[in-house]
């Protein structure tokens, strides 16, 4: 199989947690995934969301073979993501191989990879998609090979795949919004949003529950929406552009790596009064929240949404019944709310280095 860069990924160490959050211990989670379960979500496979419980098989019959794509290993959320992943292929006893693309801008090379997966005689494929209809005939290819397909994290068509999890992208932007509008009260806020690149689906999803809950408020007004790829450079260009176009701008929406390049670029800027919110997590989310650098995050919990694909995988393989549209419930993080955050389901330990590769025991 053509294998894609397998970069180690380093971030920030979770040292300053203390001061909101009990830090994940290292390999706590690994070692004590089991009371992961049962994990609360909202079971979406009727399209009618109802409240659910998820607990994975405890055992694969035989060690089936995985094929994991990712989008971009570039930070920390897509690390957790894959933390899950891991661990959950562990547990289950099956092969794993993951792959990334690189960027949201490679959905080429997401392609070429979904045909060596497929080609490497694969059992499943659990794709992060790039651009859900960008892969459609893929999944169709794969359909026709009877190799099953799980779509984790990114949204997809309806009926696109027999299984997928994805938090409601709608509902998450709108949960941020909460966030801003409790604390800015009948303040004015002048926002401009940063969803994330363009064409892939969880962007424009974040943005428009964002604007639907400010849209009755008269006191928050959308100034411009900038849309680019979920790197800090390209999101930093980005927030360096409407710092100058909108000198009233005190408020950015966007990213975790918005929320990131935003931290430095107010500062040199000299606009302390600026509030900063991430439309989801990341190592340093949770780091600016502690020392008061950002207003809040949202949670999607990615670690569970890597090992809830492993499983949906692993039942597709096997026939066996299988919750088709797992949707985890979306929360704020802010100051207040931070200590009761379930860190083993958010992020990956601190010393976890990203494993492209499992081997059933």
């Amino acid at each position: 199989m053509a294998a894609s860069t397998k970069t180690r990924i380093a971030f920030a160490t979770a040292s300053s947690l203390a001061l909101l959050v009990g830090a994940t211990q290292p390999g706590a989670a690994a070692e004590g995934s089991a009371s992961w379960w049962p994990f609360p979500v909202m079971d979406a496979s009727s399209g009618t969301p109802t409240e659910a419980e998820y607990t994975p098989l405890e055992k694969a019959e035989k060690a089936h073979n995985i094929c994991v794509l990712f989008p971009h290993m570039k930070d920390s959320f897509w690390v957790a993501v894959a933390y899950g992943i891991v661990t959950q292929a562990k547990a289950a006893n099956v092969n794993m191989n993951l792959y990334e693309a690189g960027g949201y801008e490679n959905l080429p090379k997401q392609i070429s990879q979904f045909d060596d997966c497929m080609a490497s005689g694969a059992d499943a494929i659990v794709v992060g998609a790039i651009s859900g209809a960008g892969l459609s005939q893929k999944f169709a290819e794969a359909k026709e090979k009877n190799i099953p397909v799980v779509g984790v994290t990114n949204p997809l068509p309806k009926d696109a795949l027999p299984a997928a999890n994805y938090v409601d992208f709608v509902a998450m932007g709108g949960v941020t919004a909460k966030g801003l509008l409790a604390a800015i009260g009948d303040e004015e806020a002048n926002v401009v949003t940063f969803p994330g690149p363009a064409g892939s689906g969880w962007a424009e999803d974040f943005n428009t529950g964002f604007k639907e809950t400010v849209a009755s408020h008269d006191n928050v007004k959308i100034l411009d929406e900038k849309f680019g790829d979920s790197g800090v450079a390209v999101q930093l260009k980005l927030i360096q552009d409407a710092l100058q176009t909108y000198p009233n701008m005190n408020v950015i929406w966007g990213t975790a790596p918005t929320a990131e390049a935003a931290v430095g670029a107010v500062q040199l800027a000299g606009r302390p009064d600026i509030k900063i919110i991430s439309s989801y997590e990341n190592q340093a989310m949770l780091d600016s929240l502690n020392r008061g650098e950002i207003l809040a995050f949202a949670t999607q919990y990615p670690v569970a949404e890597g090992a809830m694909a492993i499983d949906q995988a692993v039942r597709l393989i096997e026939g066996k019944d299988v919750m088709k549209l797992v949707q985890p419930k979306a929360d704020v993080i802010d100051a207040t709310t931070a200590k009761d955050l379930n860190m083993d389901l958010v992020l990956a330990p601190a010393d976890w280095s990203p494993e492209y590769s499992v081997t059933a025991q």
